[in-house]
């Protein structure tokens, strides 16, 4: 007996020399490692920045500690909860990975099978496979014949065949999948068994050295480029205001001392008033940053990352949410994706072109015929009258049948297995007769069959004219991308591997197809809504591809484009380029081609995202701007997405995309109520020299509204549902800036009209006249602080919905009310118990009414500019 495999001493020599094979892992960060890269971010560093700032003026007594601990706390919770949630996220996606590592292969050891862990095997193993089982190296079928899908490894949906290999076969370098002897880690059994040898292990392996080429592409989220861009211009309004301000209060100190000569007599009070005025630039720069802004979209992703799990969508990678919402582009796979990825059964074809949908409807003979050919025309394992295991098509037929059973079931005496040759399979039964059953292609069948069953299982005549009825209907389902499986009988036992000449009867023919998702075409439909463009990338052939891609909805105009992968191939980038925005599906297609039309397309400006599920597709995952890895993908294709679709579904992309947009939306809101603080408080210290008011928001005060609009409005905004009319906005420019043209003339309104409430307040004799006399105008002064952060709150409101209904999905953010209505709260304690520090008394009923009344005001302003808008057409300013 030839030895089979290893001895345990030739395997350690193997492990020695070769290794074995366990697969590199790309690098992980660490927590820490994350949290240093979010301090990277640009308005982090602002932040840290500004806190230097407020240290060393505690540390020389002219500032607050309060503020200071203040931003500290705001770096501190935003990086923490971004990093947390993220680090957390990647933890619960390799505990899915974990799973893979703890497959188990039968290998012959010392002449004996033994079960090993798939990362022990060694160079020069005999690997025992079966149906169903995944290979676990690169190497040579040595016995058996089996079929193997290889789809993650070239996108070939059709399953390759595999037949032993000669003594003297030798594994040159190259990499051939259609090889017949060569068998590919991360290819699966679907039918038959054999032996292999274990050629290439571990990283050594295509699969390996695909998994090694997943470097990190150094490429900004658009998300990333906007807010560098945001902080650039913070920085300097925030400096030029400071700026102002300084000059400001010293020119008002100036003329107060009754001008230059009198003002620069006493050196003393110059160096007061300098340090005074250099302390409240100080504040006026800390306040225009958004020390708030990392904490809300830390919370923002956080909480939509825990929604989208629910919506079997897991977030590896904290910018690929907002991303996805920013798509232009999405390169997707068909099957199971698109598709359910699985092979179904929809309907069946008599001779006579009597069609039924489901087995149920067959007629009782005709359902007996089809059901003994299902169970006894097999290779496959069946009990208890259902087929164990089979290939892909035997699964359809199993599913098909159902729970389907007859009080009798003949013996097979005999059985010939299907093969690529003859393209049928057959099988002799005794019952109460013998007969054959035959199932194989139509092409090959039908010119053998005379007769056809009925209804009644009559054998009548299959005329010429009936079998070209039945190919015209044939020809139409495969316009359909529906595969064909005829089903015959035989009156006789065959002796020998081939069917007579004539003489079969056509029980009926099989229609077959991986059915589009329903859902998917739903979806389908609300992406290209969003402005998303779709295109279909598979290895099916050119007519399947575009069958499917017709029924999801994917071609819809006569200028669509289709492209095998050899027209692509054929094409230089420019054509490529030139004609990118009418392609909808490529077919045949390649890795490479993946990975050249992601490449073009982001040359072009273009978001990109890819969906895939196989090694072949992990380069372009890794490459695109968001790569969505399927749940059943390989491990290294789930390695390079930012994004894991647990369920497969295009649907769940969808999701993913609205709950981008969604978080760029609230990040928008909260940026627009913030700047309109930012522009109001600015405006207000600046102005405030010129018109004789000496301090218009004290220090403590400004504090409390800086805490308002940082942290508790980011608790605020970053509860904000995902709505379904965010789907039908267009796509955000990669490059255009975050603050849109609409959004800065929200800021502008809003902060100028609590300016010009602040002046009101100051220089009105009127408004004055609201208020209680008092030593220092108390009153009013408690007023005006009151009707500041009304306005704020009021405004907040506003912000939240373009629309003129204020409270439009409130239930679904009951965060936003606690969070207001505690503000509220809170203002109306602290005229109770401020006093000096705060500068605040308690007001009586009138005088409430006038902030109220200017909180009011503000919504009606806006409203105007909402109505203004409709009228007008003008483009809502937190969603463009």
């Amino acid at each position: 007996m030839a030895k089979i495999g290893l001895t345990s001493e030739e395997a350690a020599q193997s492990l020695k020399e070769y290794g074995n094979n366990a697969l590199s892992k790309p690098p992980q960060q660490t927590f820490f490692e994350k949290l240093l890269d979010n301090f990277r971010d640009p308005i982090i560093r602002i932040l840290i920045v500004a806190l230097l700032v407020n240290v060393v003026f505690v540390y020389m007594g002219h500032a607050d500690w309060v503020e200071t601990v203040g931003i500290f706390v705001a770096i501190i919770l935003a990086t923490f909860v971004s990093t947390w949630s993220e680090y957390s996220n990647e933890n619960a996606f390799q505990k899915l990975q974990e799973e893979a590592s703890r497959i188990t292969c039968k290998v012959w050891r010392d002449g004996v099978p033994t079960e090993i862990r798939i990362d022990d095997i060694v160079k020069g193993d005999a690997i025992q496979l079966e149906s169903g089982d995944k290979v676990p190296v690169d190497g040579v079928l040595l016995d058996g014949d089996m079929k193997l899908d290889q789809s993650v490894l070239n996108g070939e949906s059709e399953e390759a065949e595999k037949e032993p290999a000669t003594a003297d076969f030798i594994w040159g370098p190259e990499t051939d999948f259609l090889d017949p002897h060569r068998l590919y880690r991360g290819s699966v059994v679907v039918e038959g068994q054999g032996l292999m040898r274990a050629e290439k292990i571990g990283d050594a392996s295509v699969y390996g050295q695909l998994t090694q080429e997943l470097k990190e592409v150094d490429r900004d989220s658009p998300l990333k480029l906007k807010l560098k861009h945001l902080a650039d211009k913070i920085s300097y309004f925030g400096y030029s205001g400071g700026f102002l301000i300084f000059f400001a209060v010293l020119l008002h100190k100036m003329f107060l001392a009754g001008g230059w000569a009198a003002y620069t007599a006493n050196s003393a009070q110059i160096l007061s008033d300098v340090v005074q005025a250099l302390i409240l630039a100080v504040v006026i720069i800390v306040m225009a940053v958004p020390e708030g802004l990392p904490l809300m979209i830390a919370i923002v992703s956080s909480l939509n990352m825990r929604k989208m799990l629910n919506d079997h969508v897991l977030v590896r990678k904290l910018n690929g949410i907002e991303t996805a919402g920013s798509l232009n582009l999405l390169f997707t796979d068909k099957t199971g994706t698109i598709t359910k990825g699985r092979l179904e059964v929809v309907g069946f074809i008599t001779g006579s072109l009597n069609e039924y949908k489901t087995f149920d409807s067959l007629p009782e003979t005709v359902k007996e015929y089809v059901y003994e050919n299902v169970l006894l025309n097999t290779s496959a394992a069946v009990a208890d009258g259902k087929i164990l295991g089979g290939n892909i098509t035997e699964r359809a037929l199993n599913q098909y049948i159902g729970d389907y059973r007859t009080t009798f079931l003949p013996l097979r005496n005999s059985f010939v297995p299907f093969n690529s040759a003859s393209k049928y399979s057959f099988a002799c039964v005794q019952g109460m007769d013998e007969y054959t059953l035959v199932k194989g292609a139509p092409e090959k069948l039908i010119p053998l069959c005379d007769y056809y069953l009925d209804e009644k299982g009559r054998r009548l005549p299959f005329t010429d004219d009936m079998k070209q009825a039945l190919e015209e209907k044939m020809v139409e389902l495969a316009g359909r991308a529906i595969r064909m499986l005829a089903l015959c009988t035989y009156p006789k036992h065959v002796s020998g591997t081939e069917l007579p000449s004539r003489g079969l009867a056509l029980t009926g023919i099989l229609a077959i197809r991986d059915e589009v998702r329903p859902e998917a075409v739903e979806a389908i439909q609300k992406v290209h809504e969003a402005g998303v463009q779709i295109v279909m990338i598979t290895g099916d052939r050119k007519e399947t591809a575009v069958a499917i891609a017709k029924d999801a909805g994917l071609l819809q105009r006569p200028d669509d484009l289709v492209w095998t992968s050899q027209e692509l191939a054929e094409k230089s980038d420019e054509e490529v380029r030139r004609d990118l925005h009418r392609l909808r599906v490529v077919s045949r297609a390649l890795p490479l081609d993946k990975l050249r039309l992601v490449t073009i397309a982001q040359e072009m400006n273009l978001v990109v995202g890819m969906t895939g599920d196989g090694v072949n597709d992990s380069p372009a995952l890794k490459r695109a701007d968001v790569g969505f890895a399927m749940g059943s993908g390989t491990e290294v294709a789930k390695e390079a997405g930012d994004i894991v679709i647990l369920d497969d579904n295009f649907l769940s992309i969808k999701q993913a995309i609205l709950y981008g947009r969604t978080i760029y939306n609230s990040i928008c809101k909260f940026i627009t109520f913030q700047l309109s603080i930012n522009v109001s408080a600015v405006l207000i210290n600046f102005i405030a020299p010129f018109i004789g008011i000496e301090k218009p928001l004290t220090i403590i005060q400004i504090l409390w509204i800086n805490l308002v609009m940082d942290t508790l409005a980011a608790l605020a905004f970053g509860g904000e549902p995902a709505l379904e009319s965010y789907m039908k906005e267009e796509p955000k420019k990669r490059s255009a800036p975050l603050v849109s043209p609409g959004m800065a003339s929200t800021i502008a309104l809003t902060g100028l009209w609590m300016t010009a409430v602040a002046v009101a307040f100051y220089k009105s004799s009127w408004v004055d006249s609201l208020f209680r006399n008092a030593p220092n105008h108390i009153y009013t002064y408690t007023g005006f602080f009151c009707a500041y952060i009304f306005m704020a709150v009021a405004n907040a409101f506003n912000i939240r919905t373009e629309k003129l209904d204020l409270l439009d999905h409130i239930g679904e953010n009951m965060g936003f009310v606690q969070v207001m209505g505690g503000i509220l709260s809170i203002q109306f304690l602290l005229t109770l118990v401020g006093g000096s520090l705060l500068r605040m008394a308690p007001l009586n009923g009138q005088e409430w009414s006038v902030p109220v009344l200017c909180a009011i005001s503000i919504l009606c302003v806006e409203t105007l500019r909402k109505l203004f808008r409709r009228h007008f057409g003008y483009h809502a300013p937190t969603n463009k």
